[in-house]
């Protein structure tokens, strides 16, 4: 699954340099590039042609191969930055909600980011080297983002108390595999009203 982009006889002479200097240029292509990426994908998946996503970013596509030699490079630099993109924005839930909404909002992101993968999915566990070290970081990183927010939650007394953090979790990104065939918008209401079931004392 993971193709090396072909087409490198097509790649442009480098553009002089700005001010900001190579670093600033190349962190800044970064960015764009990475976006664009996500954009194509979505919209044409993961085989989209380079040179696609190199219109999209407003670069040459020298500079995807650059930053990229392989699709896989670049598909899995997707996904970690959905990660950890979706993480820091959880933080910040945490930090600047009461518990249940912050949970609640946290969940929608949730399911944003388990679209994303579903896109992905394919490529994802293709078995390319790439992609060895995305479920670690998830668990280092994500898990626990969410984990606090549940358990936050459950600590004031706004969530029941006879279910765990994983197990919510897994519920929710079960949820959010098995309704692949249906509106994204439907997805978002069946997780929001599995959130809203926690504040569900049992008897």
């Amino acid at each position: 699954m993971s193709k090396a982009p072909t087409g490198h006889n097509e790649s442009p002479k480098a553009a002089p340099r700005s001010g900001r200097g190579p670093r600033a240029d190349a962190q800044r292509n970064l960015v764009v590039l990475l976006q664009a990426a996500k954009e194509v994908f979505a919209a044409a998946g993961v085989d989209a042609p380079v040179r696609d996503i190199a219109d999209r970013a407003g670069v040459g596509i020298g500079t995807v191969y650059r930053h990229f030699p392989r699709r896989a490079d670049l598909i899995a630099a997707v996904f970690r930055q959905e990660m950890e993109a979706c993480a820091a924005a959880v933080d910040r839930l945490a930090a600047t909600h009461p518990p249940f909404a912050a949970l609640a909002e946290g969940m929608q992101l949730f399911v944003q980011l388990a679209a994303t993968k579903r896109g992905l999915a394919e490529a994802l566990h293709s078995g390319d080297p790439a992609f060895e070290g995305l479920p670690a970081r998830r668990e280092q990183r994500l898990r626990p983002a969410f984990q606090a927010l549940f358990q936050t939650a459950m600590a004031v007394g706004a969530v029941r108390r006879d279910i765990d953090a994983d197990e919510f979790l897994n519920a929710a990104a079960s949820l959010c595999m098995s309704t692949h065939d249906v509106r994204p918008d439907h997805v978002q209401r069946m997780v929001a009203l599995l959130v809203d079931g926690l504040r569900h004392q049992t008897a």
